[in-house]
């Protein structure tokens, strides 16, 4: 069996379709079946199309039943080539019998043959062979041309039915195949024979020519020439030679395009069966559904293309082509680059109606930045149409100067948006005239369309809404069609569609909603759901991966079905993680190798569990789970399978046994609404199935979205003729709030129409199209996925006309081109060019023209009105309207008419900017508000020539929300005055006073302009806030900061002093350093690249004081951690409100903010703090007095409320000391913690190994509650009590836990030493050693051994032991101070050992042990070194006969003691002059014979082996001399001693000789020079005689010589020796004796000692 891809060995029916034993079988059946009916082989189409259906139906039974086929390759190899070689025989003989004879119908019957074919082509066929192939065939005759199913390349996978329709198609055309190609043997059979002959005897009457006749022949022979080398060919084949891996014969070739261009991609791919192409941009697969017109695929004859249409630079990417079959897959790659054109411009590549150059930038093609005038002419008006029909919207665009080949940037929006041509809306530009065209309207193309037309830097922008009317229904009553089909989720099987439901649902409720899904590339609708789903999702299940899918929603009422919504975009069932990868790979230009590789799976790897298992939607139809794929899962792929326990019975049942899924994803349907469920999730692979993964919380079935609550306070408010203002106050408490539908009613007509189809956010609108003079009452509802609200209260009625003067004479009516807020509508203003910004009330903004007008109002000299961009006039606080509505109190009920007045007029009214033919203006707006918000602004001005003011003009017919106004067509060069009156819901108010004359003319400086609409808050003794809005005219370049400048109000106008130094970027400042009861000034400055531009307009004055009852914001966490800012006011009007700002921007659509007030009280709440909350919080109370007060919450202040909101969120029993744990006296094991306070209430569960212990033989609890601190006693410790110990504290509602893990070597460490502490306290009930044995060095250097006993009495012994030796002490120890010593003098190595006290008595014995051997007996020499180092005397010098000698005393000396000598900081090299060495305790150097080289600074160390101590002596000046001058004296003393006379030897002290005798005596003298020598008796000189003879010789010996020696002989001679160096005598005494006398002596002696007794 074949090696197959991993990703294909689980899919048995596809991967392994030709290879499985089942095929034979079923494969039998088929040629049993196909056997019935015979074929009519004749030579005419007749007998081809004669095929009847019967046949067909047949041939698609047999297609069916290859679904599970497979076959073995050697029996299905001899099986076919014995059924090939009989059909072969019998198709010739019919093919010659009916070829010959031309029959155009024929009886004849192939039995055994299993295909019907034709020789002539069918008229709806092509034939796929070329002229070459054709001009080789016999004439008349077709080959047959297999052409296979039309393959919609949308994923790796297919269907089921379409893998059998491919195996059988495969078979059943290499049967076909071996067929023909054995028709050349067929004329055996009997029945053949007989046909034959029959048919020959018809021949003999047929008439032909002999051109025709030799033709047929020809092409007889050729034919069947041809069949036999096919089929000996194909003997030799089998099916497993036909099947081959893709491979690509032409690759793809990158390519480098212009933009707009066309780029087309090719490749050829062989393989068999057929491989299927699929193309990838960026490996994302190409949807051409989604782009109509954008690409182009096709697939002929094996070659592959795709073209890409109008290139622009975001197809610069990588594409693949991925070629796959059963044998593996294959991918090319290609990199297209589109560049985009610059440098010179090429008017080639002009074209009429649309220009291919690049868009306009700030500079032209000419070199130098022009100033561009855009006017809009001819533009478009509100819209209304309805679902499928065409609209186009359009205006004409002039732009001053025109530059030739210099085309505009033409953008158009839908609510903000940018709309992109595609198959429903294409945009057009021809050169003067924008189009947006929609081909099939639908409602979710209703809404705010801006036409944004762009010159370099200059731009101009128009806006009119354009509203969407619902299809009639096909079924009268029916609901209208949803909306806005998306798919929010997608994995590999599973997508969650969501939509927005209609306005209109048919006069009665809708029941609920159908869900229709059709694959990407056919057109094949089926349905998802079988019955109505009321919540607007719904998940789609039982997907193919890899495939595409696109959907639609029909809405269904008692009445019937109504209209399906627009088909949603395609949505792609892939894995979110597959689709992050892909889109993660590198774009174009991409140079890279593609590796394709077979990996095989890892065998044997059951799945783990998955985790974080969650239910992400619930509702009372299904519930929808969500898991994370488990991190032990192998190589291969995973599948899912859901198990759901009803809570009541507690039974685990599986909910999808026959399809598992592959996503981790699952919806559950068919659940009891009401009912409690758990679930779980188990994985499973080829290896097993594994554990399930911890089931879900406890989950009730039923919708968790609550239906919104009505909106309220529905206000009207009178805009056109045409059109109302409408707001009303949000729904409480909405969550996934879609938006408001809002419905219109002619009073008394109690009928209701939609004003809008698609949802809009927010809570003002405007309805347009309204009759002009009649009322209407209005009605809100809101939406969200759950479903729609009840309606809200009608509105009061309201007369449809203008809202000044109830209508507008055409005289006055102006052009209106209006831009909605956010929109720029500047005349040569000079811009950022950022993007538009929309607001959610944009379409409040929009100025719309009346329908009815003439267009040739131009002619009556109006003004264009249009409003000031956002990007030139940013709010620096919100509007009181929108304010409001986050801000208001809930308790606060809606005002009363009666409570309400119009405002009083505004002031200040300055020019902001000036061009040539219009000027901005500014004003502050009204002291006093009248109770109401202020819904607008309306201008009116006048020319004053010559000082003659004329009639007042309308400058504006719907009011302005802004404090500023763009007042166009106006006259250059001249005077205007201006009016302005501010408009809230009970009327218009006094208009302003006239302001001062401005002359409109062109501002040419390069400066910005002034700031405008200066404000001051916060008002405090030594601070307050100023604020300010960016000026209108920005200079040449844009504004890059701002000064502030103040003075005291009374101050000269040189007094005025700035606040900042450099630029502030911000359109805020924080004064400090004032003046208590001082009044002050303020201004503002910008600043750009050119300079300062002109102040502003004064701020103040304003006094600066803190008001009596002046509060400040605070800062609060409650008992559930919830941060949030709170402010009060005591002096709060009826009218007034609360308005919060973040940096002085409101904070009104900020999602981590929640605003609340109530009465005089308001709370900014923060949902979840975090950094990007950091700023300045600030409150402001409207209708008061500037009551205002800010806090700044920076990192530091973030930190420490985070800290105390998990404090209170959480609170805890504050630890005074962790749990720990501490051993006993008896081995006793303590556990304890201690707690800072603890009540009468606290609880503590001690838990172990998570479980809870309680108190018992083996555990000892206490809790002191005074003191806090927690106990556990344990006797003992275990093995099994190794592992975790908590302790669980319950003070109220604060909680605390202590753990403390005991594991492995931790415990085991504990465990030794309880037990230690255990067997210590056993050791102690007897004598013991309170101090076990140690060493001290003594003071002598020596070594004391010592240690201290305890619990010891008169009978206890002590013994001392050496190496398991006894030694003997001298003393006896008396225990008195319990200590015991043995002293060792002069320790040395000899003394190392292992040492041993030991105690006892009749109670026990204790015994210590001490070794002073290797790194012991080291440390123990290191530390005697030491002492005896410190011992050493300082070095003295003394002289010697030899030299000088420096020397120190020691106590004593060891070998170990390094003793190092140095010179002048140099190391003393040893020779025979300069020695070191050691004499008893004396340590010297011996310098010999010394010279001045010697003297110096000389350091004696002694290294302990840590350490080193050095001596230090000096041997110079002084020193030296005299210990050299003692040196020479000693020197010639020794050579005086050394050569001085001298007796070196040979005479006795005494000399006893006998009478008669003859004494010799001999002795050596010395001494250089030679002595002299003579000798003396009894102190007298003694001469030589006969009778004694004296004799010196040689110098060296004397003799002294007597004979016959007489007792007068006796006495005390000397020997004298003397020369120049001295002298010496050797004295020796001769004592004769008489024998004869000392017998009568000896004889005396007894008889003396007999009378004594």
């Amino acid at each position: 069996m074949m090696s197959l891809p991993f990703y294909q060995k689980l899919h048995q029916h596809y991967d392994r379709g030709y290879y499985n034993k089942d095929l034979r079988t079923t494969m039998s059946q088929y040629h049993e079946q196909e056997k019935k009916s015979s074929a009519i082989y004749t030579h005419g189409s007749a007998a081809y199309s004669s095929r009847s259906s019967a046949a067909h139906r047949q041939e698609s039974q047999a297609f069916s039943q290859a679904s599970e086929a497979s076959y073995q390759q050697q029996a299905s190899r001899a099986t076919e080539s014995s059924f090939a070689s009989a059909v072969s025989r019998k198709a010739a003989s019919a093919y010659d019998y009916g070829y010959s004879h031309g029959l155009t119908d024929s009886s004849l019957m192939l039995e055994d043959y299993s295909s019907k074919l034709s020789p002539q082509t069918k008229r709806a066929k092509k034939s796929l062979l070329s002229g070459e192939e054709k001009e080789n065939l016999p004439s008349n005759y077709i080959m047959p041309i297999f052409s296979g199913r039309q393959v919609h390349v949308s994923g790796i996978e297919d269907t089921e039915e379409e893998r059998i329709k491919e195996a059988a198609a495969y078979i059943a055309q290499r049967n076909l195949l071996a067929s023909e190609e054995g028709l050349t043997t067929s004329k055996r059979s009997t029945s053949s024979k007989q046909s034959t002959s029959t048919l020959h005897q018809e021949e003999i009457f047929e008439k032909k020519s002999r051109k025709v006749a030799i033709r047929e022949k020809a092409e007889r022979l050729s034919l069947r020439k041809t069949l036999e080398e096919t089929e000996a060919f194909h003997r030799k084949l089998n099916e497993d030679h036909l099947l081959h891996a893709p491979e690509f014969v032409i690759k793809l070739r990158s390519h480098t395009v212009w933009e707009k261009e066309n780029v087309k991609l090719y490749c050829s791919v062989s393989g068999w069966p057929e491989p299927r192409v699929t193309w990838y941009k960026n490996q994302v697969p190409i949807n051409v559904h989604a782009n109509p017109g954008k690409y182009i695929i096709e697939s002929r004859y094996g070659m592959h293309t795709l073209e890409i249409n109008k290139c622009d630079f975001e197809d610069t990417a990588q594409y693949r082509a991925s070629a796959m079959n059963v044998k593996g897959e294959l991918s090319a790659y290609a990199s297209v680059v589109v560049k985009r054109y610059k440098g010179e411009f090429d008017e080639t590549r002009f074209h009429a109606g649309a220009s291919t150059l690049p868009l306009s930038s700030a500079v032209t093609p000419y070199g130098y930045a022009s100033k561009f005038e855009i006017h809009f002419d001819d533009k478009f008006d509100v819209s209304f149409g309805r679902e499928g029909e065409t609209l186009s919207l359009g205006c004409r665009v002039v732009i001053t100067p025109e530059i030739k080949h210099f085309q505009p940037e033409v953008q158009w929006y839908r609510n903000g948006v940018p709309v992109s041509s595609s198959k429903w809306v294409e945009t057009h530009w021809s050169g003067d005239r924008a189009t947006l065209t929609f081909s099939h309207l639908n409602k979710e193309d209703e809404g705010l369309y801006t036409i944004r037309v762009r010159m370099g830097e200059y731009y101009e922008q128009y806006s009119a809404y354009v509203f969407v009317r619902d299809a009639d229904a096909e079924i009268e009553g029916a609901p209208a069609s949803p909306l806005d089909v998306v798919g929010l989720d997608a994995n590999k099987d599973y997508i969650i569609i969501s939509w927005k439901q209609p306005a209109v649902d048919g006069g009665s409720p809708i029941l609920g909603y159908f869900i229709d899904k059709c694959e990407v590339g056919t057109d094949s609708w089926s349905q998802c759901n079988d019955t109505p789903v009321k919540f607007a999702r719904f998940p789609v299940t039982g997907l193919i991966e890899g495939r595409s899918y696109i959907f639609r929603v029909r809405a269904v009422n008692k009445t019937g079905i109504g209209l399906p919504s627009r088909v949603s975009e395609p949505v792609a069932a892939l894995d979110p993680d597959e689709k992050a990868r892909l889109k993660s790979r590198p774009s174009a230009p991409w140079t890279g190798q593609i590796i394709v590789t077979e990996e095989e799976p890892g065998e044997g790897i059951v799945p783990g569990p998955p985790t974080d298992l969650s239910i992400t939607e619930a509702t009372q139809s299904y519930v929808v789970l969500s898991w994370k794929p488990p991190r032990q899962r192998g190589h291969e792929g995973i599948l899912y399978f859901v198990e759901k326990c009803d809570v009541e019975t507690e039974n685990w049942q599986r909910v999808n046994t026959e399809l598992p899924v592959k996503s981790p994803r699952f919806a559950l349907f068919d659940l009891v609404e009401g009912k409690s469920y758990r679930f779980r999730v188990r994985c499973s692979n080829s290896a097993g199935v594994g554990e399930p993964s911890e089931a879900t919380e406890v989950t009730v079935v039923g919708d968790k979205l609550d239906i919104p609550k009505a909106p309220g306070n529905i206000i009207p408010s009178r805009n056109t003729d045409t059109s109302v203002v409408v707001t009303w106050e949000e729904s409480k408490d909405a969550k996934e709030l879609v938006g408001y539908y809002i419905e219109s009613s002619v009073v008394g007509s109690g009928k209701w129409e939609p004003c809008n189809n698609n949802p809009v956010k927010g809570s003002r609108f405007t309805c347009h199209g309204l009759a002009t003079g009649q009322s209407y009452v209005f009605r809100v509802r809101a939406v969200n996925a759950a479903g729609l609200s009840e309606y809200s209260q009608d509105s009061e009625a309201i007369e449809v006309k203008a809202a000044i003067g109830g209508g507008v004479s055409p005289d006055v009516w102006p052009e209106l081109s209006d831009a909605p807020a956010g929109l720029t509508d500047s005349r040569g203003g000079m811009h950022e060019t950022s993007q538009p910004a929309f607001k959610k009330d944009a379409l409040l903004g929009s100025k719309l023209s009346k329908p009815s007008l003439p267009s040739s109002s131009h002619n009556l000299g109006q003004t264009e009105v249009s409003k000031v961009s956002e990007t030139v006039q940013e709010e620096l606080a919100p509007s009181p309207k929108k304010a409001a509505l986050k801000g208001k109190s809930k308790s606060d009920a809606p005002k009363k008419k009666k409570d309400r007045a119009a405002p009083s007029p505004p002031y200040d009214i300055t020019c902001l900017e000036s061009f040539r033919d219009s000027m901005v203006l500014g004003w502050k707006q009204p002291d006093k508000s009248g109770g109401a918000e202020i819904t607008g602004y309306y201008v009116n001005y006048r020319e004053v020539i010559d000082g003659v003011p004329g009639r007042w003009r309308e400058a504006n017919i719907k009011a302005v929300s802004e404090e500023a106004y763009k007042i166009s067509n106006l006259k250059e060069n001249t005077v205007y005055q201006f009016q302005v009156a501010a408009m809230n819901i009970a009327g218009l108010g006094a208009p302003s006073a006239v302001s001062e004359c401005f002359k409109c003319e062109e501002w040419t400086i390069a400066v910005p302009g002034p700031p405008h609409s200066l404000k001051y808050s916060e008002v405090r003794k030594t601070s307050l806030v100023l604020q300010w809005k960016p000026p209108i005219h920005s200079g040449r370049t844009p504004v890059t900061g701002y000064f502030v400048d103040m003075k005291e109000a009374k101050a000269r106008d040189d007094q005025w002093r700035g606040l900042n130094e450099a630029a502030i970027k911000n359109k805020y400042l924080r004064v400090q350093g004032l003046q208590e009861g001082v009044s002050y000034v303020f201004r503002v400055r910008a600043i750009n690249q050119a300079g300062v531009g002109k102040p502003s307009d004064l701020a103040g004055p304003v006094v600066a004081e803190t008001r009596p009852g002046t509060k400040e914001v605070v800062v609060s966490v409650d008992d559930d951690g919830v941060i949030s800012l709170n402010f009060e006011c005591d002096q709060m009007t009826a009218n007034s409100e609360f308005i919060w700002s973040k940096d002085y921007v409101s904070t009104e659509d900020s999602p981590h903010l929640e605003v609340e007030s109530k009465g005089n009280k308001t709370k900014l709440t923060f949902k979840d703090l975090g950094m990007e909350d950091l700023g300045i919080y600030s409150c402001d109370v409207t209708d008061t007095d500037g009551i205002a007060s800010s806090y700044l919450i920076d990192e530091e202040e973030v930190k420490r409320l985070l800290a105390l909101s998990q404090e209170h969120k959480f609170p805890t029993v504050p630890a005074k000391s962790e749990l720990a744990v501490e051993i006993l006296e008896k081995g006793q094991v303590r556990f304890w913690m201690q707690a800072e306070k603890l009540s009468s209430n606290a609880k503590v569960n001690f838990i172990f190994n998570d479980k809870e212990v309680f108190e018992g033989p083996k555990y000892k609890m206490h809790i002191d509650r005074n003191t806090g601190i927690i106990e556990m006693f344990m006797e003992k410790l275990l093995d099994e009590d190794e592992g975790t110990y908590t302790f669980q504290l319950q003070d109220g509602r604060a909680t605390g836990h202590s753990t403390l893990v005991l594991i492995g070597d931790v415990y085991k460490k504990l465990q030794k030493e309880a037990e230690f502490q255990r067997q210590e306290w056993i050791r102690k009930q007897g004598p013991h050693f309170a101090e076990y044995l140690s060493w001290e060095v003594t003071g002598e250097c020596n070594v004391l051994l010592k240690c201290k006993v305890a619990n010891i009495k008169k009978e206890t012994h002590i013994l001392w032991y050496k190496d398991e030796r006894e030694i003997s002490v001298d003393e006896k120890h008396d225990f008195k101070d319990g200590i015991c010593t043995l002293l060792i003098t002069e320790f040395s190595k000899k003394d190392a050992g292992v040492y041993e006290v030991v105690l006892k008595d009749d109670r026990g014995k204790d015994k210590s042990r001490l070794k002073l051997v290797d790194e012991a007996f080291q440390e123990l020499m290191t530390e005697i070194c030491k002492k005896i180092a410190l011992s050493a005397t300082d070095l003295k010098i003394q002289s010697t006969a030899e030299g000088i000698r420096l020397y120190s005393f020691v106590t004593y000396y060891v070998d170990d003691l390094k003793v190092n000598w140095s010179h002048n900081g140099t190391a003393i090299k040893y020779t025979d002059r300069v020695k070191s060495g050691v004499t008893g305790q004396q340590i010297w150097l011996q310098i010999n014979e010394p010279t001045p080289t010697d003297k110096g600074k000389y350091v004696m160390e002694l290294f302990d082996g840590k350490t080193g101590h050095q001596k230090t002596v000096d041997l110079s000046g002084e020193a030296y001399d005299e210990a050299f001058a003692e040196f020479q004296r000693l020197k010639q003393a020794a050579i005086a001693e050394k050569n001085r006379a001298r007796v070196m030897g040979g005479l006795p002290d005494v000399v006893t000789i006998q009478e008669g005798k003859a004494l010799n005596l001999t002795c050596t003298v010395w001494g250089d020079p030679t002595p002299e020598i003579s000798w003396l008796k009894n102190e007298k000189s003694l001469a030589s005689d006969d009778h004694c003879s004296l004799r010196f010789e040689a110098g060296k010996t004397a003799f002294f010589t007597i004979n016959g020696v007489t007792t007068s002989d006796s006495g005390k001679y000397g020997l004298v020796v003397k020369n120049k160096y001295g002298s010496e005598t050797s004295d020796f005494t001769i004592s004769v004796f008489i024998p004869e006398e000392e017998a009568r002596m000896a004889a005396t002696k007894p008889q003396k000692g007999a009378k004594s007794k």
